[in-house]
């Protein structure tokens, strides 16, 4: 399975949990992303960007 398919299918898994729990698990790692940036954050999005 592609690296763009896997995404796209944990995002629509976080949406679903999101509407069914009121917890905003989605802003959550968000905010996880944007103030620790882990790298694996920036390997991924370089290795979408670079297929």
């Amino acid at each position: 399975m592609k690296k763009k398919t896997k995404i796209l299918i944990y995002l629509l898994i976080l949406s679903l949990l999101d509407m069914v729990i009121p917890i905003p698990f989605t802003a959550i790692m968000l905010i996880y992303v944007l103030l620790e940036k882990p790298p694996w954050f920036m390997d991924l999005v370089t290795e979408i960007y670079n297929s």
